[in-house]
């Protein structure tokens, strides 16, 4: 007889354990050195960047911007959400115990198995009991789940990081393109006085005869012509205002007399090469990469549903018909024993639901290879700035040095009567358009490094404990299980289990 009913159990085990062969994820993970990039050591930056450029106002603004923007209260509500359901899902290791306290009036059947004086009569059925449950996770599918959840809230954490190096970013670049705009109308205002002394020599030459009304016009025109270009550039000086504004979080009048100067500030000093490592630290490939090991971790919590569930569960309290019994030591009930749960036919939904995690790990690793390769693009592009507006720089400096001599001496030629205004107003017309250049490459040039800095992961150090940063909990992080290997994931384990 135990033979058999041995017999019968290895039957429904076999029966239960379906298999999952053929089912892998596909999609291979790659590296930042099969894009080319290298272990260069590039020790920057740092994770307060924005103070190197040595400006007090830039700095108070970026930490408002980090303390008031609505777009980092949404990453930490999403982070506590995360930390959320890895609490839930770390309770489901543990026991659960409940507590049911039941009375109920009825009328018990005479033709049932209530015996006398109860049948046929209307009495009260009382039940005060405890019950526990524990799921043995002999299979690890709670402990896959947990993993998956630690993942994701590792990914939750590093995308709030993402998001705080993106504010910090487009506060100092909205800030320094605020500055370009006010040395530019500083230009244009100097080109206005010269203007407006110009014309005071014309004024003077017409009287004496020695310039017509031609020139006296031309001469009037040319201040205006400045003027309107003074009003644009403070245009696009309160729209500047304004966006820094909402970056803080508040009303446009909040930074309505801003008006900083472009940092004297040396470009930081170039890798030789791309350098794996800070790529490696962007909170946007960590978050890609964590959820990577999120979906591997599902994939586990997918294959354990095709093992047997094994409960323990328990009860205790009183039962009885009729109050005055109730809480009697004869109305004493309890019990104890397992349960199991075999899967035996589902008309292929595991195998379906483990396709799908599967497929989800595929998508995954899309994602981090798309990631990636973007990530190395805008860092090979923001060197390529610099290096180029660098050189740009050098040549610029030497045309704006000719343009301005070449303005004194049409000034002088004029003021001599050997040349004509059209040659003066050409010359400082040149020397404008050469003045914008230089401020405007000046500008490219903070706003290369500020992208560079950005596109390096802003000082996010995806090694360093997330706690430190207001991010997800390290000591829960570390519970429930040892971490996948992001660069394993790509090849699951598919064999059927034995």
């Amino acid at each position: 007889m135990i033979g058999r009913a041995t017999a019968l159990a290895t039957a429904l085990l076999l029966a239960g354990c379906a298999s999952f062969d053929g089912i892998a994820p596909t999609v291979a993970q790659r590296t930042p050195a099969q894009l080319g990039a290298t272990g260069t050591a590039a020790p920057w930056p740092r994770d307060d960047w924005w103070t190197r450029f040595g400006d007090r106002e830039l700095d108070a603004l970026v930490a408002r911007a980090l303390a008031g923007n609505p777009q980092l209260d949404l990453a930490r509500a999403r982070l506590a959400r995360a930390q959320a359901a890895v609490a839930a899902t770390e309770a489901a290791l543990a026991p659960r115990v409940d507590a049911q306290a039941q009375s109920t009036w009825q009328r018990f059947n005479e033709n049932y198995l209530y015996p006398p004086p109860f049948a046929g009569h209307v009495e009260s059925s009382n039940s005060l009991q405890l019950f526990g449950g524990w799921e043995l996770d002999f299979f690890g599918r709670h402990r896959a789940a947990l993993r998956a959840a630690l993942s994701q809230g590792r990914a939750a954490a590093a995308e709030s990081q993402a998001a705080r190096v993106l504010i910090a970013a487009s506060v100092a670049r909205t800030y320094m393109q605020l500055a370009r705009l006010v040395e530019t109308r500083d230009a244009l205002v100097s080109t206005l006085a010269q203007r407006e002394q110009i014309l005071k020599l014309v004024q003077a030459r017409v009287k004496s005869g020695l310039d017509t009304q031609v020139e006296l016009k031309q001469a009037e025109g040319a201040v205006p012509e400045i003027k309107q270009q003074i009003e644009a550039v403070d245009e696009q000086m309160r729209i500047a205002r304004h966006a820094l504004a909402a970056l803080l979080g508040a009303g446009p009048d909040a930074t309505r007399d801003l008006a900083p100067h472009l940092a004297q500030t040396q470009a930081p000093s170039l890798p030789a090469a791309l350098p794996a490592e800070l790529i490696g630290r962007r909170a946007d490939i960590s978050a890609a990469r964590w959820r990577v090991e999120a979906a591997a971790a599902d994939v586990d919590a997918a294959k354990a549903q095709f093992y047997p569930n094994v409960n323990l569960l328990a009860f205790a309290g009183f039962q009885s018909l009729g109050f005055s019994h109730w809480l009697d030591a004869g109305s004493r009930t309890f019990g104890i024993g397992p349960a199991v749960s075999l899967p035996v036919f589902d008309a292929g939904r595991r195998r379906a639901n483990l396709r799908g995690k599967a497929a989800d790990v595929d998508a995954a690793v899309a994602d981090y290879n798309a990631t990636l390769i973007d990530a190395v693009r805008d860092v090979a592009d923001q060197i390529a700035a610099l290096r180029s507006l660098e050189r740009q720089a050098t040549e610029q400096r030497a045309a704006q040095a000719a343009a301005e001599g070449a303005y004194d001496l049409a000034v002088l030629r004029y003021r001599a009567g050997l040349g004509s205004y059209l040659t003066v107003l050409a010359a400082e017309t040149n020397v404008l358009a050469q003045r914008r250049a230089g401020i405007d490459l000046k500008a490219r040039r903070v706003d290369a490094a500020i992208q560079l800095t950005r596109a390096l992961g802003g000082g996010f150090d995806a090694g360093a404990d997330p706690a430190s940063r207001g991010g997800f909990d390290a000591d829960q992080a570390t519970r429930g299980g040892d971490r996948a290997d992001a660069a394993q994931v790509a090849h699951t384990d598919t064999s059927s289990p034995r």
